[in-house]
């Protein structure tokens, strides 16, 4: 009978067809992850713009703007935040409804806890709870966010005169879209922060009001303060400017190191935590940050969302931290 001849692939074969494949998945890797990047920055883009809508329905139904925090005669408080006033605009009512506005936001761990989707970026990689043990519940967390509330360019507030910064709101503030002067497509109302920031807090430094915002990253670091390595920008109920908030003083993604125990540390910087003290006023550098590469996306009081790039103008990004100002912005920014 004649042998039947059987046909196979060689070693060599097999290996170079591999090869072939390997090097197709390595070209289209880049791909992948830049479409996946791209959905993730719109869906970020979707986030802004949405709470930029709440932003425009509250001071509808309210005739002013949510204050960013309140604090009471004495200066003391631990306020619920600008975005727990947001909650029933974006389609958390029911969130809301559980919290008792009488009693401070470390007392009700089940709202805290909560996660908020439209709070978080999807590029951020640090969407986690983070454990904030009470002597009433051992168990109490909190949930981070990654859009901050416009709260100018350096000083925020001052407990001794109840005056407020540059920003779109503050502690006790009763602005409206009315008071954005420098008109509502030129002023900021939300920009991107990180989760787990590192920060600077409670040094005292600068104890005087009107000091000027200063203009390099080393000079703010300089001031020092307790230094937290990871908590900033993880309560979405407070209402502290290291929480809940940022400031135009330093350009997007700029950064400003500090260096503690033998490491390098990007940080936020906050002289005095509001509500924490009724003699000291807080200045705050709370720098916009991002994963996307090249600069952050921010909302404006107008509803639009915009990229703004790491290279904007420096005096450009602080004009646009202002809601009184005056400054002349060019649209080229954009």
């Amino acid at each position: 009978m004649a042998r039947l001849s059987r046909y196979a692939f060689t070693l060599v074969e097999l290996l170079v067809v591999l090869a072939v494949i390997g090097i197709l998945v390595g070209l289209l890797m880049p791909a992948i992850q830049a479409a996946r990047e791209a959905a993730r920055r719109m869906s970020c883009s979707n986030n802004l713009r949405q709470m930029g809508i709440a932003l425009h329905n509250y001071e509808s139904a309210f005739g002013r703007l949510p204050p960013g925090g309140v604090v009471n005669r004495t200066g003391v408080s631990d306020s619920w935040s600008f975005h727990a006033r947001l909650l029933p605009f974006i389609e958390q009512a029911q969130l809301q409804n559980l919290i008792d506005w009488n009693l401070p936001y470390a007392m009700q761990s089940q709202v805290a806890s909560t996660r908020v989707p439209i709070f978080l970026c999807p590029s951020d990689p640090n969407d986690r709870r983070r454990l904030d043990p009470q002597p009433s519940d051992p168990t109490f967390a909190h949930h981070p966010l990654c859009y901050g509330v416009n709260m100018g360019e350096w000083f925020v507030f001052d407990p001794r005169s109840n005056l407020g910064g540059t920003g779109l709101v503050f502690p006790n503030s009763r602005t409206s879209i009315s008071s954005v002067l420098d008109g509502t497509s030129g002023t900021l109302s939300f920009s991107e922060v990180k989760a787990w920031a590192p920060y600077l807090r409670d040094g005292g430094t600068p104890s005087l009001s009107n000091v000027p915002a200063p203009n390099s990253p080393a000079s703010i670091a300089a001031l020092g303060g307790n230094f937290k390595q990871d908590s900033g920008h993880t309560e979405w109920v407070d209402f502290r400017s290291h929480q809940t908030g940022f400031t135009t003083t330093l350009t997007p993604n700029t950064l400003m190191i500090f260096p503690y125990g033998g490491k390098n540390y990007d940080v936020d910087f906050n002289s005095s935590r509001e509500g924490k003290t009724s003699t000291l006023p807080t200045y705050a550098a709370i720098t916009s940050r991002s994963y996307h590469v090249g600069g952050v996306q921010s909302g404006f009081v107008d509803g639009s969302v915009h990229f703004i790039a790491n290279s904007i103008d420096f005096m450009t990004w602080r004009a646009l931290g202002t809601r009184n100002g005056s400054e002349v912005v060019q649209e080229n920014y954009r």
